[in-house]
């Protein structure tokens, strides 16, 4: 670890994203659309933007939910694990963080038992 390192780093968590996508391997899921909600938490350290009392020092949450609403909603694909693996890769190429952990549900699932969530969780870090 780094002279000036935290220990462990800040976190900076968005939850609760929500907008329809088109994603899914059936025909209909990509027709017609359904809800996801994608969570996203930021390993970051937010000492320099709290020292200065500066957001330009940080990241800002509110540009971070509209980009994740627009990658939701944007090109259609089969698995949400790749939807995951969009939205971290474009946090880690557009926000100053070490790593980012993202969680897309998708409770609407073409599932024939009753369940109440289907999600998947992964954590990338900077290259």
């Amino acid at each position: 670890m780094a002279a000036g390192q935290p220990a462990r780093p800040d976190i900076i968590k968005l939850t609760g994203i929500a907008a329809v996508g088109y994603h899914g391997v059936l025909e209909h899921e990509r027709r017609d659309g359904q809800r996801f909600i994608v969570d996203v938490a930021l390993h970051t350290d937010i000492r320099p933007a709290a020292a200065g009392d500066d957001l330009t020092k940080t990241a800002n949450y509110a540009e971070l939910a509209d980009q994740v609403e627009a990658i939701i909603t944007g090109e259609a694909l089969q698995l949400i694990e790749t939807l995951a693996e969009r939205i971290a890769d474009h946090v880690l190429r557009t926000f100053s963080v070490a790593a980012v952990e993202v969680t897309v549900h998708k409770p609407h699932a073409p599932i024939q038992v009753e369940f109440s969530d289907v999600s998947i969780s992964i954590y990338r870090e900077q290259p």
